[in-house]
């Protein structure tokens, strides 16, 4: 009988702790490291060079016409309302001078629906622009903060170099003035995100009393302050790499198709060094292409990617790399678009941009979300009105038999004037006594509270509860009708005679 040979132990792969399984990492691809870490795991700072050229110009215009909206936003009136405000304490919302209540949160959530299936097209369409050009972070952080720290601390070798310098008085002079800056910046930002919550009135009201009276709000002041400082002078572009979730959500929604920041492979590959009076010719006959592998693509990213590696999640489309690469392309005599916004099939076939069946499908998502949301607006009820039985009240027997219950009543007024409202019963026949008054004015964009009372004659009753109908009338017109229960007596059937 032949004896099996015994089968080695498995050996278990190597621990570098407990539960953490040793892997090697390869610095040479970009895939298996951030940009933004050194090999020992510490922040890798960025010192981006200074952008220049038509795209980073256009970028500017857009982000003064933006950032003017932005810190102009609580300030502008629009029939009396703020542009924009988010109300939370008060449950009051203000969009584009309309005022929306919790009434209205089904209106709300289909503008948040249309809002998202927008940024869905547009994100399949032109890849992660809204990043690069128009998102608040990265307009503070390119077109203010860091023109800031240009003008204090230099371009991106210079403060590079300054960063790796001992401490003098230049450097703590510098550094100073810098944070200082950056700090009183971001007070400014903070308080600008506070007047779109609470109202510009209030935070007026805020600064200019006795602070002892607004301590609470002199409170979320400073946090918002220290927020936004550790955002634009610590945080920076990783509030876009580790925090936002659009860059992950691009992946799902980029195709063949999408417009994007990329790099010409076929025409820039082989990447080799321009050699002094080498011709075009000369180089296509060495099998190089025209990157001349300057890597200045490389310093003027904001989140220190190389775009030459293909789409990366970092990318926000901010151009700043087609700028550099085109003011090269320009030095060595080549044509322009090496790097620029192009899709991959434009890159890899040479076909133009064309509108897919996909892009198709969201946008027929979004006309219907949108026709919903007219619909909505359109319909909505100058008055919305709530009538609920008073709380813990029993139903009243009056002296001739009637039954009476207390109802409280909460009108809302939608629109930009008072408005004159009354309430009549409308079902079942009875009587309907406003307390106070036969009618109320209810002030324009404003909630009254009033209380009624609803008297019935027995035989209207149906059992325990019965439904009635209220009738909303504004200036003599009925623009509403609202439904309650009224309670009476439990009706006591006669038990059957007992059989003997």
């Amino acid at each position: 009988m032949t004896t099996p040979t015994p089968t080695p132990p498995v050996q278990p792969p190597p621990q570098t702790g407990s539960n953490t399984v040793a892997q090697d990492i390869n610095w040479a691809d970009f895939r298996d490291h951030l940009a933004t870490a050194h090999q020992d795991g510490r922040r890798r700072w960025l010192y981006p060079r200074r952008p220049a050229g038509r795209f980073y110009r256009a970028r500017t215009y857009v982000s003064w016409l933006l950032l003017a909206i932005m810190f102009a936003g609580p300030f502008i009136r629009i029939q009396g309302n703020p542009l924009l405000m988010i109300n939370i304490v008060a449950r009051r919302f203000s969009i584009l001078g309309q005022i929306f209540w919790p009434q209205d949160m089904v209106i709300f959530a289909v503008a948040m629906l249309v809002f998202l299936t927008g940024i869905i097209i547009f994100t399949s369409a032109f890849g992660r622009l809204w990043c690069g050009w128009t998102c608040p972070q990265t307009l503070l952080m390119e077109m203010v903060f860091r023109k800031i720290e240009y003008a204090i601390e230099g371009d991106g070798p210079a403060q590079k170099a300054l960063a790796a310098a001992p401490w003098t008085k230049d450097k703590i002079l510098r550094r100073v003035a810098k944070h200082g800056i950056f700090f009183g910046l971001s007070f400014v930002i903070g308080n600008t995100l506070l007047s779109y919550i609470i109202g510009s009135e209030a935070l007026i009201k805020i600064s200019t009393e006795n602070p002892a009276l607004h301590w609470h709000g002199l409170t979320f002041m400073l946090l918002f302050t220290l927020l936004f400082y550790a955002i634009f002078a610590r945080f920076r572009e990783q509030a876009c790499t580790f925090i936002c979730p659009y860059g992950r959500f691009q992946s799902a929604a980029l195709d063949e198709n999408t417009l994007l920041v990329a790099y010409d492979r076929p025409r820039g590959e082989r990447r080799a060094p321009l050699r002094r009076e080498e011709t075009p010719a000369a180089r296509q006959a060495a099998g190089a292409g025209d990157c001349v592998d300057c890597h200045l693509c490389v310093a003027v990213c904001p989140t220190g990617i190389d775009i030459r590696n293909g789409t990366q999640m970092e990318c926000v489309n901010c151009t700043a790399c087609i700028d550099a690469c085109d003011s090269i392309m320009d030095k060595v005599g080549r044509p322009r678009g090496l790097v620029r916004f192009a899709s991959q099939n434009n890159i890899e076939r040479g076909q133009k941009w064309r509108f897919t069946p996909r892009l198709a499908g969201y946008v027929v998502v979004l006309v219907a979300l949108v026709t919903l949301f007219l619909f909505l607006i359109l319909s909505r009820t100058a008055i919305e009105t709530t009538v609920l039985r008073a709380p813990g009240g029993m139903f009243q027997t009056m002296a001739d038999g009637r039954i009476e219950n207390l109802y409280t009543v909460k009108l809302i007024n939608k629109t930009h004037g008072a408005l004159p409202v009354e309430l009549r019963l409308e079902q079942p026949a009875g009587e309907l006594v406003l307390l106070g008054a036969p009618q109320m004015v209810v002030p324009a964009e404003q909630l009254a509270e009033t209380s009624l009372l609803l008297r019935l004659a027995p035989g209207a009753l149906h059992g325990i509860r019965t439904d009635v109908k209220i009738g909303v009338y504004a200036a003599g017109k009925k623009i509403a009708v609202v439904k309650s229960n009224f309670v009476g007596p439990r009706s006591e059937t006669p038990a059957a005679p007992t059989p003997k």
